[in-house]
C-alpha cells in the first residue's frame, strides 16, 4: 500500500526551515551586493579589468574572461578554462563587482593549483548530478513497493540524494578558500584601498552564506528522509 500518509508527516518543518534559511541568505547577498554595487572604487577598474589583471599576476594567461547575462551569475568554468562575468559585474567599477570578479578569479587560481577541495568536487560532480536527478523518482517508485523492494529503492534513492549533499559540503571549503585568496589578492595588488576592502568583505562573506544556506537545506532534508523511513525499512 503506498504511504501516501507521508505528504501530512510533521517533519515537513524541516523542509521549511530549509527553504526560510535559504530565502534569508539569497536576499542578504542580494542587498548587500546592491547596497556595494553603488560604491566606486577608487581604481576606477572594472570587474574584467580587475579580473585579467589578477589571472595575468598569477601567471594564467589561458582562462578567458566572458561576459554573461543575468545578475549574480558569475562563475568560473574549470573545463572550458572561462572566467564568466555576469551583467552587473563585468563592466562595472564598484568594490562590489570588484570582489565579485576576484573572487572567481580565486576559483581559476585554485585550479592552477590543483587545490584539493575544487579537484574533489569537479571529479564528484556527475555522480551528484545523477544523484539528484535520481533520488526522488527512486524514492516514489519504491512507495508503491512493500518489503525488500521497497527498502532497497527507498535506501537508494536516499543514497543518490546524499550524494548531492555531499557535493554541497564539498563546495563550503573551496567558496570560502576564493573568497580568501580574493581579499587577500585584492589588498596586495591595491586594487581596492584598505578602506574599500572591508566593503568588499561584507559582498563574499554574504555570498558565501548562501552556499552555507543550500548546505543546511540539504542537510535538512537528508534527515527528514532518514527520519521518514528509517524506521519503515526496519518494519519491513
Amino acid at each position: 500500500m503506498p504511504y501516501f500518509y507521508y505528504y501530512w508527516d510533521p517533519t515537513y518543518i524541516l523542509v521549511l526551515i530549509g527553504v526560510v534559511i535559504v530565502l534569508i541568505a539569497s536576499a542578504g547577498v542580494k542587498s548587500t551586493f546592491r547596497r556595494y554595487s553603488g560604491q566606486r572604487s577608487m581604481s576606477g577598474m572594472t570587474g574584467a579589468q580587475a579580473a585579467e589583471r589578477i589571472l595575468h599576476s598569477a601567471g594564467i594567461y589561458d582562462v578567458t574572461i566572458q561576459h554573461v547575462s543575468g545578475s549574480l551569475t558569475d562563475h568560473y568554468n574549470p573545463a572550458k578554462k572561462t572566467l564568466n562575468l555576469s551583467d552587473d559585474v563585468y563592466g562595472s567599477a564598484s568594490v562590489a563587482a570588484i570582489g565579485v570578479a576576484a573572487h572567481e578569479c580565486g576559483h581559476a587560481i585554485q585550479h592552477q593549483n590543483g587545490y584539493v577541495p575544487l579537484t574533489l568536487r569537479s571529479a564528484i560532480v556527475p555522480v551528484a548530478n545523477i544523484g539528484s536527478t535520481l533520488s526522488w523518482p527512486l524514492i516514489l517508485i519504491g512507495l508503491f513497493f512493500t518489503g525488500n523492494t521497497s527498502a532497497f529503492l527507498i535506501s537508494l534513492g536516499i543514497i543518490c540524494f546524499s550524494f548531492a549533499v555531499i557535493f554541497q559540503l564539498v563546495t563550503l571549503p573551496v567558496e570560502f578558500n576564493a573568497s580568501s585568496r580574493a581579499l587577500q589578492i585584492l589588498g596586495q595588488q591595491g586594487i581596492l584601498s584598505d578602506s574599500e576592502l572591508p566593503y568588499t568583505r561584507k559582498v563574499l562573506r554574504a555570498a558565501a552564506m548562501t552556499y552555507v544556506a543550500g548546505a543546511a537545506a540539504g542537510l535538512l532534508q537528508l534527515l527528514r528522509l532518514i527520519l521518514l523511513f528509517g524506521g519503515r525499512n526496519r518494519n519491513d
